[in-house]
């Protein structure tokens, strides 16, 4: 292949956003960033009034049977294991966020021997440091329910309580499903902004 065949190659995955170019380093493959993703729809705010990214709590982690709604979506057999994982997030030592993790077994063993308190608040950078599961994409979709006894025993609110449900599927670069969430917040801090062009 020619030289220029290629150079307009790269060009055009770096204007796809597949690809990135540091000047001085070369061009590597775009690795895409969730980590403001939820914060499209909710707004945090500290005990001093700033806007503030909620600290990370697992609560439990084990390998489980999957439910026949996340064997759907992951991919596996029904009745498959899977790592499942309860997370609260937290503002000022106070719940805001509860999340139900799911992760194919196969693909994420060695996640589970990761101790709780290096996992930190970001997962996908851990999913690709520690099990080499690369996160390209996500879906979400968005809904409303009142608050079961569970979620209003995490979030520390009256059960019936309005919360958002934001359910994702994130996949690798090859298209296998790599992790299942379901996040529920208070429906009190939700906030919906979109721009239309």
């Amino acid at each position: 292949m020619a030289p220029g065949t290629v150079r307009r190659a790269l060009a055009e995955l770096v204007s796809d956003g597949l690809l990135e170019r540091f000047h001085g380093k070369g061009t590597f493959v775009r690795r895409p960033s969730f980590d403001k993703s939820l914060f499209r729809f909710f707004r945090f705010r500290g005990s001093h009034g700033e806007s503030a990214v909620p600290a990370s709590r697992i609560l439990n982690r084990v390998v489980a049977r999957a439910p026949s709604y996340v064997s759907a979506r992951l991919g596996l057999d029904d009745g498959g294991y899977a790592i499942s994982m309860t997370r609260i997030r937290l503002i000022d030592g106070e719940p805001v966020l509860v999340e139900e993790i799911w992760l194919p077994e196969a693909r994420f063993a060695a996640f589970l021997e990761i101790p709780a308190e290096d996992v930190g608040p970001l997962l996908y950078p851990v999913y690709d440091a520690k099990c080499g599961q690369l996160i390209a994409v996500a879906e979400e979709a968005l809904s409303a329910e009142a608050a079961s006894d569970e979620t209003a025993a995490h979030l520390h609110v009256d059960i019936g309580t309005p919360v958002m449900v934001i359910e994702r599927l994130a996949k690798g670069y090859d298209g296998a499903a790599l992790e299942w969430r379901r996040t529920r917040g208070r429906a009190d801090q939700f906030h919906y902004r979109v721009d239309i062009q």
